[in-house]
Parts: C-alpha cells; structure tokens; sequence
C-alpha cells in the first residue's frame, strides 16, 4: 500500500493521474499528477475542525462559516471512500489519527449543518469494530505500528523524503505534484511585482509544501522486528513462548520485605544493574547480565540456558559490605517506608531518599553508601519522591511531595551528580517549580518530562494534573468512592492509571476523561505501566503478579505466586531481552 501515493491507490485514480500527466498542455505550468499537496493548511482544518484553536482558524480562513455538511469531515468510512473516488481528494492522514481522540467529538457543541439526506453533522462517525473514539486511535495507532507497516515505511519514505519525490521516479511512481509545493520551485524575493507575489504566495497556501528531500537513493527496509516479542511493551510477550514460571529467585540475608526495585539494565551503563531497597533501608546493586539471551531471542544458545541474568550484591551476598548499603540517617517515625520514598537515578549510581525528620530528602551513593547532598525545601516532611525519564546525559526530574501539600520539582544534573545546576552551590539548590493545589499530604507522585507534566495525589481529593512549569492544568476526578489515592502510573502515551483505596483503579486520558475503572479484591501495593501504556502490571499482598490491559482492564495473564506480597515491580529493557 505505502508503495503509491495515496492519489494512486485506487487503479482508476491511477490511470487517470498518468493520463493528466502525459497529456498535460497548459502553458506555463509544469505537468503534474495532482493539483495540491497531500498535506495542506486547509485539510488539517477540515480534520481538526472540531477542537480550538482550529475551529477558529478554519472559520478566519473560511468567512466565518463552515464547510458545506457533504464536504465536511463527518465520518472515517466517508472519507475513505471520497480519497478513492474524487480525484482532487489526495489528503493524507495526519499524527494527530493515532494519539488525539478528541478531534473525533463535537464537544463544543459547533452547528456543522445536515447532509443532504438529512443527517446532522455533529461527532465523526467511527468504524463497527470502534466503539468510541479511544478504541479507534489505540486500534488505528497499533495498526501503524504494527510489523507488516513497518516492513514496508521505507517505500513512503521514499515517496516524502527520497529519491521518488522528484524527477523520473516521481514520475513512474505518480508522485508528482504542483510545482510551486516543491522547495526552491520559486523565489519570492526576485518578484517585484507586490500583486503577483501575493498571487504567487495565495497558490504556494493552497497547494501545500513538500518537505525538503532528504534522500536520493532509495532507503533501506527495516528489519524485522518480530524478535522483539518479549520486550515489556509489546502484547506478544503473553503469548505461549513468554509464560514462562520464575527463572530465578533472590533471597537477601535480611528479613526485612523488598520495597522498592528499580532495573537500569542497558548495556551502555557502567553498572547494569537491578537495585533493591528492603523495609530497612538496606540497598543492593545486583548486576544484570546483558549478555544472557531468552529464549527465542536472537542469539540464544543452549550455553546461556544455564546462566541467571542477575547477580546478588556481593556484599550483601557475603555479608561483607554491609555498612555500605545500609542507610542509617534517622527518619520520621510516622513515616511508613514504601516505594515512593526512594528513587533510583538512571545509572544507579545514586539513591535519593526521603521520610526524614528534618524535612529533607538525601542523595547516596550506592557504591560507598555515603551521603553526598541534602535537599530542603519543604515545610513539612517529604513523603514521596519520583523521577522522571532521563535526557542524554542523565539529566531528568525529580519531584518530591510532602505533608506541607505542596510538590517540589527539581533537576538531576548526571553529569555533577547532584539536584541543582550549579556544582557550587550544591548545599543550596533551588526547585524548578511549586506545585499546589492539594488540601491533604501528598502520597504519590509521577513526573514524566516527554509529556511535560506531574499527576499527583493527596492523602484525600482528587489527583492533580501540572505542567512543569508549576501550572495546574486539571483535576482527575475519579467515581464515587475513588477519592484515597495511593498509587499513580503514567506513560509518555499519556496514559494515567491510578489505584485507589480498597483496590479501586481507574485509567484516565492525560485529557482527563475517564477511560475505565475496575475493583479487585486484593490490597494492591505495586502497580506499573508499560512505556506504550498498553499494559498494566500490579501486585499486592497475595503474592501474584497480574497484567491488565489497560484500555479496559482485561485481565491477560496471572504470574505464579510467591510465598509473599509484591511491593514494587519493574520491567527492564536491554538490547537482548526484557
């Protein structure tokens, strides 16, 4: 399919494109397929003409009306049709199809008018197999990411970027277009004459702008990604091959629970490692192994079967560096250490830590277990802390909430080690932003810095959606009885799953609808959200790790049980296996 312009698709298209193109005599001009781009100004109006600002941008352009209700955009079966049969209909869907529901509803209520046949023009009719506009987008967007579009993109990238945008292979690929969308077609500034440059500038609008060709030979395909099934994101990793019971076990010398586990585990890291921290504050660097294959994957061998990807910290393993991995500072005795009172920066060189008496979160080292910096800025205790994804660099967020009610964001620099920019002045750092809102204690936190916002909860009231910059976008109000936040999940997707008290979950747009909720019997403790948030994985105190789908919360597969509860899950990501 992606071998031709969308103007080609369909045979009949196809030939009457070549026979404009062969025939062309209009004096002046040159012979072309198509008249106006694939991607124009006009046809991302008419898609997004149901949500502001474009609702107003498509009524400046257009008189302040709308479109007649026949040329509207009104439904996807509608448009698919036109782009087969009218041969001036060669717009190209735009990113927008595969991440923003909302362009689907009217929810502003716009009086679009009635087709001819009656029938009001108001929300965008979906396919059968969509039942509401998240279902077509998460459908649609896996459908683009899917293995057989992926085999296949570096033929529309030849056709955008390459060697088939222009000159005799544009040509035999029916891939010419109007010759003013082309770069360099014209130069404005020789034109003198002010009424033909504006004429000259009106056309370049309506026909749309080709992008600047990037290739002239043709583009690579790309290999199959279909050993990738057992990455966390992917919904293969649940199928026969990938049920695979626990391959190993670590059993640490305390008796105090695991808490908290955080798994950096690519191989460019110094130390690939997955980091533990117990109830008592006692941590481990146990090293992973990336040169262990999994079953299925490429390179395994019958030798790696017998290798474990993970090793214990030695020094927890022969008792012999205790003193180095145990955090000794005092915190409040009201605190009650959990997951959300550590985070594990993207090396694992560092732990931060919070729940102290003195209002501060601290910085360790994990291979001295020495204390490097201590962080004040709050009123009252800090009681939970996150990080977001790391840049190049190891530079990423912190934010870290507490009693006082508010939440404080701050920055990892990775190449000083240390939460502020200026190495000088480490004993005095500065936060990024004030977050406010929260009547209560702030109990869990999630930053994530692609989409530029922190969600948090309170002891009591609803999660609160900022942006980085400390504003206060929304609030994520959840059903009755859903008003005790305890955990918060959220994926660059802008996917937002929160547990409530008594194992209420909801699963929220980062837009703030409610997208789906369920109840489960057991008292959750852990929850995690893959990185394309398709996935759900939680545990609590039976000791069963489940996964959910997370657009619905279909439960698609049960882990064996453990002897006792989970209380922090994590899924790595190295270059071999996850």
């Amino acid at each position: 399919v992606l071998v031709s312009p969308i103007g080609a698709l369909h045979p009949k298209r196809a030939v009457f494109s070549a026979e404009r193109y062969d025939t062309w005599e209009e004096d002046g001009t040159p012979p072309h397929h198509y008249g106006s781009l694939y991607s124009t100004a006009n046809t991302t109006l008419l898609w997004m003409l149901r949500i502001e600002p474009f609702t107003t941008f498509f009524l400046n352009a257009n008189e302040n009306q709308f479109d007649h209700p026949d040329r509207a955009f009104s439904g996807i079966a509608r448009a698919w049709r036109n782009c087969q049969r009218d041969t001036a209909d060669v717009k190209e869907l735009i990113p927008e199809f595969y991440y923003l529901p909302e362009m689907f509803v009217n929810s502003s209520g716009f009086e679009l008018g009635q087709r001819e046949d009656g029938t009001p023009v108001s929300d965008i009719e979906l396919p059968a197999w969509a039942k509401k506009p998240e279902d077509f987008v998460r459908i649609n967007r896996m459908a683009l990411e899917s293995e057989f579009v992926s085999c296949q993109l570096h033929q529309w990238i030849d056709l955008i970027f390459g060697y088939k945008q222009r000159g005799p292979e544009a040509v035999r690929a029916l891939n010419v277009f109007h010759f003013l969308s082309y770069e360099g077609s014209v130069t404005l500034d020789t034109i003198t004459d002010s009424a033909q440059r504006q004429l000259m500038e009106t056309q370049i609008q309506a026909c749309g702008q080709t992008p600047s060709q990037l290739l002239i030979e043709p583009h690579p395909p790309r290999s199959s990604a279909m050993h990738l099934c057992f990455l966390p994101q992917s919904p293969l990793m649940f199928k026969d091959q990938m049920q695979q019971d626990v391959i190993m076990v670590l059993k640490f010398p305390s008796n105090s629970p695991v808490t908290h586990v955080a798994a950096n585990t690519l191989p460019h890291l110094s130390v690939p490692a997955a980091v533990t921290v117990t109830c008592s504050r006692l941590f481990a660097v146990n090293r992973w192994h990336n040169t262990v294959g999994l079953r299925g994957a490429p390179g395994y061998s019958l030798e790696q079967a017998h290798h474990l990807p993970i090793e214990m910290d030695p020094l927890i393993a022969n008792n012999s560096g205790v003193s180095k991995r145990q955090i000794t500072d005092l915190v409040d005795q009201s605190i009650q250490i959990n997951t959300h009172c550590f985070v594990v920066t993207a090396d694992n060189r560092y732990i931060l830590v919070c729940g102290f008496w003195d209002k501060s979160f601290r910085v360790y080292s994990t291979e001295t277990g020495k204390l490097t910096q201590i962080v004040f800025g709050h009123w009252d205790v800090v009681t939970c802390l996150a990080r977001s994804e790391s840049y190049i660099g190891g530079d990423c967020y912190i934010v870290s909430g507490s009693r006082d009610a508010t939440l404080l964001l701050w920055y990892w620099s990775g190449r000083h080690h240390i939460i502020g920019d200026n190495p000088n002045n480490s004993d005095y750092p500065a936060p990024r932003a004030v977050l406010t809102g929260h009547d209560h204690e702030v109990v869990c936190v999630s930053v994530c810095a692609e989409l530029g916002l922190v969600i948090s909860g309170a002891k009591e009231g609803p999660c609160l959606v900022h942006t980085i910059t400390g504003d206060l976008l929304r609030a994520l109000e959840g059903p009755e009885l859903c008003l005790r936040p305890r955990l918060i999940s959220v994926s660059s997707e802008g996917h937002c799953v929160i547990c409530y008290e008594r194992g209420r979950f909801c699963n929220f747009s980062i837009n703030g609808k409610l997208l789906a909720q369920m109840e489960v019997n057991d008292s959750t403790r852990a929850i995690l959200l893959s990185s394309d948030g398709q996935n759900l994985v939680t545990g609590g105190d039976n000791g069963v790790v489940e996964v959910w789908q997370a657009c619905d919360f279909k439960q698609l597969y049960i882990y064996p049980g453990c002897d006792a509860g989970i209380r922090a899950p994590w899924t790595c990501l190295t270059t071999r296996g996850g």
